[in-house]
């Protein structure tokens, strides 16, 4: 394949600080557009890496920073906002996404990789409904795209595992939304590879992969096994809806905001794939039974 080109958003979290590596192993050029570039120098001393301070959500940015591109890759996304009006997740998810659609156009760059979610466009969430709309205007523009949808993603410092672990260490007891809600997790390296390999092969062009690990498992059992991993013994308590909806409300109002209103609307939602976007790419997914307990600490096989 030969090497191209890239401008990617949101190439500084989670899932881009996996990426960018990985596209950079293929001796891709990548341009990542970062809020603060001095944050990042870990990005930056990767070969064929530059990252570059920018207001992605400037349209006049975007064009300027796109020209000479062959393809862009927009990993930006919230999972919480400030205030439950959907406008935040509207910028964020549909706005920049149209903005971003209007440079590649104006700069004749083709190739556009759009990251979303499991569930887009589904129920009243401002999340998906958000995602989902995001997912229309890249559908009805004249790129050549191809759109990912993860289930939760996890990994060295993931929002998932993590969060739980730091909850689960200062409280014996966690009550838990939803916690009937179903997941996929998939591993932050194979949704990495899952972008590198779409953007190596035409053949990806016009489509959209679910991307979901091996085992699906209740949000509350995750939890469990969570506290396991750690070697704690807590107790989860899955809580009735009209508590779960209350715990979110309060939620908003703390530190991190561990639980929103909005997070509560998606959570009526499973997240799990209907085709296996990862097998179609060629891709063994990884369990996350043999990553996240190394990765919490607790050896191998010490789990159950």
């Amino acid at each position: 394949m030969k090497p191209q080109s890239i401008v990617m958003l949101g190439g500084t979290g989670f899932v881009g600080r996996h990426l960018v590596p990985r596209l950079a192993r293929d001796g891709h050029q990548i341009a990542v557009l970062s809020r603060n570039r001095e944050r990042h120098r870990e990005l930056a001393v990767l070969p064929g890496v530059r990252v570059i301070s920018a207001d992605v959500h400037d349209p006049a940015v975007l064009r300027a920073r796109l020209a000479g591109a062959d393809a862009a890759i927009n990993l930006v996304g919230i999972l919480n906002a400030a205030r439950d009006d959907g406008r935040d997740f509207q910028r964020v998810h549909v706005e920049l996404t149209e903005k971003l659609i209007g440079a590649c156009v104006g700069n004749g760059v083709a190739r556009l990789l759009q990251m979303s979610s499991l569930g887009a466009g589904e129920g009243t969430s401002h999340y998906l409904k958000s995602r989902g709309a995001a997912e229309a205007r890249v559908r009805a523009s004249p790129l050549a795209w191809t759109i990912f949808r993860p289930s939760v993603i996890f990994g060295r410092d993931d929002g998932l595992f993590y969060r739980f672990a730091s909850l689960l260490r200062w409280t014996p007891v966690l009550p838990l939304a939803r916690a009937g809600t179903l997941f996929q997790p998939v591993h932050v390296g194979d949704v990495a590879e899952a972008f590198a390999r779409a953007l190596a092969h035409p053949s990806t062009i016009g489509q959209t992969f679910e991307l979901g690990g091996p085992r699906t498992i209740a949000l509350g059992e995750l939890v469990r096994w969570t506290a396991r991993m750690l070697g704690l013994r807590r107790l989860v308590i899955g809580l009735p809806d009209a508590l779960g909806w209350a715990q979110a409300y309060v939620g908003e109002w703390l530190p991190g905001r561990p639980i929103t209103r909005d997070n509560f609307r998606s959570l009526a939602h499973d997240s799990v794939a209907h085709e296996d976007g990862l097998a179609a790419l060629g891709i063994v997914a990884r369990p996350m039974e043999t990553v996240m307990p190394r990765l919490l600490g607790k050896p191998l096989g010490a789990w159950s």
